[in-house]
C-alpha cells in the first residue's frame, strides 16, 4: 500500500519511456503490452505514471484472487475510444482503466471482490462497472458504480 500511496501522489517522480525496452514488467504479473489490447495505440509518456498506479492496483487484485487477470481493454487513444463508442471522458484515455476478466470467476464475484478490496483500502477508490463479458476497474479517485447488460435490441443500464 505504501507504494500505491507514493505512486498516486507522485513522490517517485515521473516515469518516462527512457530506458523502456521491448515489453517490460510494470509489476510482477503485468507487462506494458498487456495494456495495448484493442487498438494497440502507444501510451503517451505523460500517462505512464497513471499506468503504473493502475497496474499496481491490478496486481493487488491478482494476488488476492490468486488467478491470472486478462485485460481485454486497457489504454485507448481518443480515436480508438470513439471507434469503440467509449464514454466521452473515459478513464481508458488517461491510462487509468482496464476492462478485465478472470477465467472461472463470474463477473459478479469479480466486481464484489474489487469492491471489498476498495472498502478494505487495499486498492484505490474508483469506477467499478459490471458488463456481461467483463468488469471495468479504474483509479479515478471518486466512487462510481454501474451495471450494463446487453439484451438483444437494447441496453439496460442502472447507475448506483
Amino acid at each position: 500500500m505504501i507504494f500505491l500511496l507514493i505512486m498516486s501522489i507522485g513522490l517517485l517522480g515521473p516515469i518516462t519511456t527512457a530506458g523502456i525496452k521491448d515489453n517490460p514488467h510494470l509489476t510482477k504479473n503485468f507487462r506494458l503490452d498487456d495494456f495495448y489490447v484493442g487498438c494497440g495505440d502507444e501510451i503517451p509518456e505523460e500517462l505512464l505514471n497513471n499506468l503504473c498506479v493502475l497496474s499496481q492496483n491490478l496486481q493487488v487484485i491478482r494476488n488476492h484472487i490468486k488467478k491470472p487477470i486478462r485485460i481485454i481493454s486497457g489504454y485507448r487513444s481518443p480515436r480508438c475510444n470513439k471507434r469503440v463508442s467509449g464514454a466521452k471522458k473515459s478513464q481508458h484515455m488517461k491510462a487509468k482503466a482496464a476492462d478485465i476478466r478472470v477465467r472461472g470467476m463470474s463477473m459478479r464475484r469479480l466486481k464484489s471482490t474489487i469492491e471489498r478490496l476498495i472498502k478494505d483500502q487495499k486498492i484505490l477508490q474508483g469506477g467499478v462497472g459490471i458488463y456481461k463479458s467483463h468488469v471495468h476497474y479504474d483509479i479515478r479517485g471518486d466512487k462510481a458504480r454501474w451495471r450494463k447488460m446487453y439484451h438483444g435490441d437494447g441496453i439496460c443500464s442502472r447507475y448506483q
